[in-house]
């Protein structure tokens, strides 16, 4: 079984920043993509930011250039650097991560449980 389990959320003023950490543990043999995405009141799920096994990232133009995507291969973990927030950033941030529980198994996308980011004065 994979667990992904997220932290850093929380209140942001604008033009602040906040950082998001998501860890992947459990039955684990490799981890390919993870990524961010989020889900703001009465809006569908939106992405935020992916990041490759080699560390290639892509980031939805409304984040690009304030929003980082980071990974630590050794710890199974993804990252999210947010920084310049704004009010439209508010949302509930759901990490996910292309995992292989062993080594004869498929690659399943497993996800966070989510956590609120609020930015506000």
């Amino acid at each position: 079984q994979v667990q992904l389990v997220e932290s850093g959320g929380g209140l942001g003023q604008p033009g602040g920043s906040l950082r998001l950490s998501c860890a992947a543990s459990g039955r684990i043999f490799s981890v390919n993509d993870m990524g961010w995405y989020r889900q703001a009141p009465g809006k569908q799920r939106e992405l935020v930011a992916t990041i490759t096994s080699d560390s290639s990232t892509n980031y939805a133009d409304s984040v690009k250039g304030r929003f980082t995507i980071s990974r630590d291969n050794a710890k199974n973990t993804v990252y999210l650097q947010m920084n310049g927030l704004k009010p439209e950033d508010t949302a509930v941030y759901y990490c996910n991560a292309d995992v292989r529980p062993r080594s004869w198994t498929r690659y399943g996308r497993y996800w966070g449980q989510g956590t609120q980011v609020t930015v506000s004065s």
